[in-house]
């Protein structure tokens, strides 16, 4: 197995900026890799639900992978490499292994619906045929349907599973997963910020993050203050951070995630269809609380 160390700390879920023509602009992707990066983020998570992967095609899939992976030096990649269909997602996986991703975040089967037997054998068979570190991905509003807490347990027994993203909104589901494979080497990751710190204090590792992307050093700092035990800091900035974190799911993400981006000038609106650009009223109002966040030294911030 490639070498893995425990997937603690910040991942943003990466958004994939587009031209106003709807083409991929590498650049501002690069460029945006790096801003996280020296953000402090602990890895970078592209071509995932945020990153409009359902939009992409499969060469622009890889594109995007080679590109991250490419302009960062120090923090891993996790690509997005999921799928409802088992031979796609496990030809995305060894595409994206040959672009350079350090590990996939593989999400639930979606639209199909499969029962624990089947939604076990998908995961399996990837694991199976690609050696890098996996995360199962549990988003059942996206995709119809759960994880059961039986079958991220018993995946977790494969040395090549080694995390669950949990984006349920159910802490109790999330609390029975990180109990019952405290004696493995897997991580637990927030999907949901909202969730994050709750998800932290019953014993999650780091989050897979969308306000990490506009505001990463204090998602860092709020994330670092946790698991160093320092539950008042976190609160803190858990309450600062608060009215963001609502206001990037006020429309379907990543409609207003690239809303605020552009406002603070790390690339533009544009997204693919069928999504279409945040409303007048999710503008004004992201505006206004991105003016409440004032910059604050990144050295003031670290845990």
């Amino acid at each position: 197995m490639t070498a893995y160390d425990t997937y603690s700390g910040v991942f943003p879920a990466m958004v994939t900026p587009f031209d106003d023509d709807g083409s991929i602009d590498f650049d501002s992707l690069a460029a945006d890799a790096q801003r996280l990066e020296r953000a402090g983020v602990d890895g970078l998570v592209p071509v995932g639900s945020t990153g409009e992967s359902a939009t992409l095609t499969h060469d622009e899939h890889v594109q995007v992978v080679e590109t991250v992976s490419g302009a960062v030096e120090d923090v891993p990649v996790i690509a997005g490499s999921g799928s409802n269909n088992t031979q796609e997602a496990l030809e995305l996986s060894e595409r994206s292994a040959q672009a350079g991703a350090d590990g996939l975040l593989l999400i639930s089967p979606y639209y199909n619906r499969p029962e624990p037997e089947g939604m076990e054998r998908h995961y399996r068979t990837i694991a199976d045929a690609v050696d890098l570190p996996q995360i199962i991905y549990n988003v059942p509003g996206r995709t119809g349907r759960d994880i059961a807490v039986e079958t991220a347990v018993s995946l977790a027994e494969h040395e090549n599973i080694v995390g669950y993203k949990a984006a349920s909104g159910d802490l109790g589901r999330i609390s029975e997963v990180v109990e019952k494979t405290r004696e493995a080497d897997f991580s637990v990751l927030s999907g949901d910020d909202a969730m994050t710190l709750p998800t932290l204090s019953v014993g999650g590792t780091g989050t897979i993050s969308v306000v990490a992307n506009v505001e990463p050093e204090r998602t860092c700092a709020m994330v670092g203050a946790a698991l160093a035990g320092d539950y008042e800091r976190a609160r803190s900035l858990h309450h600062e951070l608060g009215p963001l974190m609502r206001g990037l799911f006020a429309e379907s993400n990543p409609i207003p995630v690239k809303e605020a981006m552009a406002i603070r000038g790390h690339c533009e609106p544009h997204l693919r269809s069928p999504l279409s650009r945040a409303s007048a009223g999710v503008r004004e109002d992201l505006e206004r609380l991105l003016s409440d966040l004032e910059p604050t030294p990144e050295l003031e911030l670290k845990a």
